[in-house]
């Protein structure tokens, strides 16, 4: 049998969400596999899907240019919040994000190289920043479209970023989805992009969340039951199958088809994702330096 650390149950608590006492029972049930032990959580009915503690905490701004049907997003970090709203380092996240635009760079390599408005490259630009700023500060990831059809780019206090491409409709629905996106985060946008994995694993989960009485009931009661609480995760889970935030009255799918448009597709990015911040305790360095 493997050893419940303190340190494991404490990161199945931050996956989770789950107590204490429920981690070390999970973690103790599946000899301290983490994966197997989120599973056995949500198979109790103690936690639900995508229902996580993790809090990405790394600073840094999302910059967005836009030029019609193309459309841009640039994720730069900082060290520390304080940098991430510097005059100095907002106007440098505002160069990166039009150098993308323009010169067409598909990737953070190539966008590298790319030309700001001063004739520097990115790269040196980087460069200078840092000095400047006393920080590190990395050009992390980029997403861009370009189309014919309606585009929106919305960025949200710095931190989230969208991009929507909207076939139909106009630019102020295009930028209603952005929002609805930016504020929910759908991991798919309809129903028939959900992997078949997904829902074959949330079926599993459903039904072993089920009593034994319901298990009993014939096969097509049991098969309509489950579908129904298999319908409500995919919902859950896509852009179209989610009450719409401008319009909670109807689905994102209503809508838009109210509107006699399609959502082509949606790119999403939240400072720090991803990134595991290192938490400094000041009071322990200061003993620490009071030591030596």
């Amino acid at each position: 049998m493997a050893e419940i650390t303190a340190s494991l149950v404490k990161e199945l608590r931050e996956r989770t969400g789950a107590g204490m006492m429920e981690c070390k029972k999970a973690l103790t049930e599946n000899n301290a596999d983490l994966e197997a032990a989120s599973e056995w959580l949500r198979k109790q009915g103690i936690i639900k899907v995508g229902k996580k503690a993790d809090r990405v905490t790394a600073e840094g701004r999302i910059a967005m240019a836009q030029d019609g049907g193309k459309a841009v997003l640039v994720e730069i970090n900082s060290e520390t919040d304080f940098v991430a709203k510097d005059d100095n380092f907002l106007a440098f996240i505002d160069s990166v994000a039009k150098a993308a635009l323009a010169s067409g760079a598909a990737d953070i390599e190539a966008l590298k190289s790319a030309k700001v408005a001063s004739g520097e490259t990115v790269e040196e630009a980087r460069a200078a920043i840092v000095a400047k700023v006393g920080e590190n500060v990395q050009v992390r990831r980029m997403v861009r479209v370009d189309s014919a059809n309606n585009v929106a780019a919305y960025v949200h206090s710095g931190k989230i970023g969208v991009l929507v491409e909207l076939q139909g409709g106009d630019a102020e629905l295009a930028r209603g989805i952005a929002m609805h996106v930016a504020a929910m985060n759908p991991p798919h946008n309809k129903a028939s992009d959900v992997p078949a994995e997904f829902i074959a694993k949330e079926k599993e989960i459903e039904l072993a969340k089920m009593t034994d009485k319901d298990k009993a009931k014939p096969a097509d009661i049991l098969e309509k039951i489950i579908g129904g609480k298999i319908a409500k995760i995919v919902n859950e889970n896509t852009l179209y199958g989610q009450p719409y935030v401008l319009n909670t009255e109807q689905t994102v799918e209503a809508a838009v088809k109210a509107a006699g448009a399609d959502v082509v597709g949606f790119q999403r990015l939240a400072v720090g994702e991803g990134i595991e911040k290192v938490v400094e305790d000041y009071a322990a360095e200061v003993a620490k330096a009071m030591q030596v």
